[in-house]
């Protein structure tokens, strides 16, 4: 079991397919994404990591968090999410994790706090049809109508569909599909509508009820391994240009 990640919700626009079709997305960008702590069975009882997503001033952080922060050597982070893992999938403190965590074609499952709409009647909440415009209905056309019986049971059930507070709920979008990544810029771009509002913090994980993909890699996508391989295949490159010079002017 691999961890999720934090991500924040830019908005929507569409990619072109190669056919010319288009498809509608939602742009996930990771920022600054790094691991704040660790969790270990033999000192915690559980396994598990800490990401941090985001940046936040000290004076806005509780001196504990800060003392946490310095600890892990990172910068103050706006958003903190705890990931259960598994033993192999741990992650060392201050690995920072890149898009390409997620590969495409990819199913995830996107969890966020849904756009709150506030007081709501029963018509914008529940689709209510509304009673009649006239035959004596007055004043209370757009109301929810009769919520229970007479004497019998001479209450309103639980659970009635009733005018109320709408949206701001946490809700979990599943098997969403990964069209494409960027790298470079930190955006992962996701099929369809997420949950939330944009500037929004999400949690992204790998679906549930499909297996896993097989190009997802293991135990992460981190910033810092592509940077080390990228930084060892240049010198070896720049040691072997002379040589074929020098071969071919022989």
């Amino acid at each position: 079991m691999r961890t999720g990640v934090i991500a924040k919700k830019l908005g929507m626009t569409r990619l072109f397919q190669d056919d010319g079709r288009h498809v509608p997305v939602t742009v996930l960008q990771l920022d600054g994404l790094q691991v704040v702590a660790r969790k270990e069975s033999d000192r915690d009882g559980y396994v598990a990591v800490q990401l941090g997503a985001g940046s936040a001033k000290a004076k806005n952080v509780a001196k504990p968090q800060r003392g946490m922060f310095g600890k892990a050597e990172v910068e103050p982070k706006a958003k903190l999410v705890e990931f259960r893992v598994s033993d192999d999938n741990l992650l060392d403190v201050g690995a920072e994790i890149s898009a390409d965590h997620f590969a495409s074609g990819q199913l995830v499952d996107v969890q966020g706090v849904t756009q709150g709409k506030g007081f709501a009647g029963a018509m914008k909440r529940w689709g209510f049809g509304g009673l009649r415009a006239t035959h004596g209905v007055s004043v209370s056309h757009r109301s929810h109508g009769s919520t229970g019986n007479r004497q019998d049971p001479g209450r309103v059930f639980k659970n009635k569909k009733m005018a109320g507070h709408m949206g701001a709920r946490n809700r979990t979008q599943q098997n969403l599909e990964i069209v494409s990544t960027d790298v470079e810029r930190g955006l992962i771009f996701v099929k369809g509508s997420v949950p939330g509002s944009k500037g929004g913090w999400l949690i992204v994980k790998d679906a549930v009820k499909v297996p896993a993909h097989a190009d997802t890699p293991y135990p992460a996508s981190l910033k810092q391994a592509a940077n080390s391989n990228t930084a060892a295949d240049t010198p070896a490159e720049q040691a072997q240009a002379p040589e074929a010079t020098d071969g071919q002017e022989g």
